[in-house]
């Protein structure tokens, strides 16, 4: 089988959680656990001084604004800084307790990596600008008359335009399934505030010309197409928006539109004799289907707007956001829309990891802007808009204004790859914070199970695949008890099986070898067996199909207890019973590191080698007496009777 090839150094990102919360199942079931999962698997591949692992709370924007002017309407006493320091803590908390290896959570808003994304950010929009990418332009914001304010982004709620969203909120320029477009556009906006239908006045702010990257995206989306670890969804939702101009108009409204059809930007429609619930509008332009738009509302023609690629704003005139530079002398106090900043937040905390660790304040570009370096990005399905679409053309830009290119030379911001995950759903719903099914807190998961319990069975998911029900049986009111929790299937293969191959090995050596570890040659059987193991899960983990290395991994633990099973009876050839089945142990322990991380380095701690060797992909095919240094005379740490490598949650005893 070819093997396949790992660049020389990665950089592992996970989507950044607001921080007006803490997290719920979604954030480290459907993201966090497949990212640290991905982020150890590289450590043990490449080495651990070659992988960075970054994330944190995305402390800017209307949300948290929105959310701390309610905390303080229920008797909150704080600042906006404190209240969004109290769930950067609980999440970092939870992050841990579910064994994330982060090498840094930071805080877009907090902290020394607040200052170090004030100067990234200043110096990346500072970057657009002189090369080109940006332009000044005056659109409709809403205003609240009563409140006699202009509305943050989370202060308008209406239904999204965009032809078949199935958005359940809609708010001033996004929906809550991440689509894009123009203030005005917004259908029935009512404020937050008042509960009325706000007004439109005129703002000013800096856009990026996304519009100018069509061309550019399309051979994106047909270069990562032909890549075997970039996921179908990825490319399929940025191909969505890559779409013509167009306005979409239900049948009804037909002699409307044609009493009106020359008020019109030069447009084309598509075959009026033969409509079928609507019909189509083309524009040639973005900037023509937006003259339209007003036209036909004051015409009383109701529409909806097709997914096309729209300017993105990179400024507004929200308070509680990261500065924006001062781009020339007409300026106002500006700070930078939360989107876009969150997008290159990463790059801020990989410069802030380095320089709490002492290292040259250009280290990160070894990782970032290095041809020979990846960064892989874990997100969710609702994300891929502003990671794909968005992203993109924001770091191609930071190239200058002439020949850009999909391919960065070194020096310049590589383009990252992606992973997005479908939805998580909870009890065959979609759950969200700000939804009407409300998803359980992460923390409170582990009221009912181990961090590794709930790693394994997220892992097993296949949410690269499609949207799948978390189905906690503590959880669901119509649970079937005297059924088997579905949530621990991929947990009891740790604490059952591999926990029952283990224990045999090590009481049995300590039976028969007084605990020194026996020495010979491994079977061919099993050498042949494992390497093909091992190559298969590589294989799995280079194209992200993380639930497949849990059935890999399956398989393997299942076949090595069998062969336990059969052979440890039989004292006349215990000795090479136990060579195999430790190689199996080893092999067990390595593979399943990324997913149960601890109860795996306890397995290397009672076998007494030094863990750098024993997880390192250096050592895969070698056997145990390879990594230490008396082949013929190893002790192995004693073992208590009853001594667990994986343990259960004290809960699960009750039922047993």
């Amino acid at each position: 089988m070819e093997r396949p090839k790992f660049p020389k150094r990665a950089v592992v990102t996970g989507g950044m959680p607001y921080g007006n919360k803490t997290l719920h199942f979604g954030h480290v079931g459907g993201m966090y656990v497949h990212a640290d999962v991905f982020a150890r698997f590289l450590r043990d591949r490449i080495g651990k001084d070659n992988v960075i692992f970054v994330s944190g709370t995305d402390c800017y924007g209307s949300p948290i604004a929105e959310g701390y002017r309610k905390k303080v309407e229920e008797g909150f006493k704080g600042t906006i800084e404190d209240y969004v320091m109290e769930n950067h803590n609980a999440q970092e908390k939870t992050l841990k307790d579910y064994e994330i290896s982060l090498d840094l959570f930071g805080a877009s808003g907090l902290l020394d990596t607040k200052d170090i994304h004030q100067e990234y950010s200043n110096e990346f929009i500072t970057n657009l600008y002189k090369n080109g990418w940006l332009e000044k332009l005056t659109t409709k914001q809403f205003y609240d008359t009563k409140y006699q304010c202009f509305l943050n982004g989370r202060q308008v709620i209406g239904k999204c335009p965009i032809e078949n969203c199935q958005s359940e909120k809609a708010y001033a320029d996004e929906c809550d399934l991440g689509h894009q477009y123009m203030p005005e556009e917004l259908i029935d906006p009512k404020s937050t505030l008042s509960n009325e239908t706000p007004e439109m006045k005129d703002v000013g702010n800096w856009y990026f010309k996304l519009t100018e990257f069509s061309s550019l995206l399309k051979e994106y989306v047909a270069d990562i197409k032909t890549k075997p670890y970039v996921r179908k969804i990825v490319a399929e939702t940025m191909e969505e928006s890559l779409g013509e101009p167009v306005i979409y108009i239900q049948e009804k409204f037909l002699d409307k539109y044609l009493k009106i059809e020359d008020q019109l930007p030069k447009h084309s429609n598509s075959d009026l004799e033969n409509i079928k619930h609507s019909f189509i509008v083309k524009f040639d332009k973005l900037a023509d289907r937006e003259k339209a738009c007003p036209i036909l509302t004051n015409n009383e023609i109701r529409y909806r707007t097709g997914k096309t690629l729209v300017p993105l704003r990179l400024t507004g005139n929200i308070e509680w956001g990261v500065k924006a530079p001062k781009l020339n002398q007409d300026d106002e106090d500006l700070t930078i829309w939360v989107w876009p900043e969150s997008l290159w937040a990463p790059i801020s905390f990989s410069k802030a990891l380095f320089k709490r660790r002492g290292k040259d304040e250009d280290e990160w570009k070894k990782y970032w802007c290095d041809s020979q370096a990846m960064v892989y990005q874990f997100i969710g399905q609702d994300n891929i808009y502003f990671y794909g679409v968005a992203q993109m053309p924001l770091w191609m830009a930071q190239q200058g204004k002439d020949s850009l290119t999909i391919h960065p030379n070194d020096g310049d911001l590589q383009l990252t790859t992606l992973v997005a995950n479908h939805h998580i759903l909870f009890l065959d719903k979609k759950a969200s914070s700000s939804g009407e099914i409300k998803p359980p807190m992460a923390a409170d998961l582990l009221n009912y199970y181990t961090a590794e319990q709930l790693r394994a069975h997220f892992l097993s998911l296949a949410l690269g695949n499609k949207s799948v029900s978390f189905m906690p049986q503590p959880l669901n009111p119509s649970a079937n008890n005297n059924e088997p929790d579905p949530v621990l299937a991929q947990g009891n293969l740790y604490t059952n099986v591999l926990n029952r191959l283990a224990r045999g090995c090590f009481y049995t050596t300590q039976k028969y070898f007084d605990g020194i570890l026996p020495y010979g040659e491994v079977s061919e059987e099993v050498l042949s067996q494992a390497e093909k193991t091992i190559l298969n899960y590589e294989n799995h983990m280079y194209r992200f199909e993380l639930h497949q290395i849990i059935n890999d991994l399956d398989s393997y633990i299942r076949n090595a207890s069998k062969y336990w099973a059969k052979n440890s009876k039989e004292e006349a050839n215990i000795k090479q019973t136990l060579v195999d089945a430790f190689y199996m142990l080893k092999v067990c322990s390595v593979l399943s590191h990324p997913v149960v991380p601890t109860g795996c380095e306890k397995i290397c701690e009672y076998l007494n080698v030094d863990k750098d060797k024993f997880f390192s992909w250096d050592n895969t095919f070698s056997s145990i007496y390879d990594l230490v240094d008396d082949k013929q005379n190893h002790q192995l740490k004693q073992l208590k009777e009853k001594e667990d490598f994986f343990v259960k949650h004290p809960s699960q005893f009750k039922n047993e």
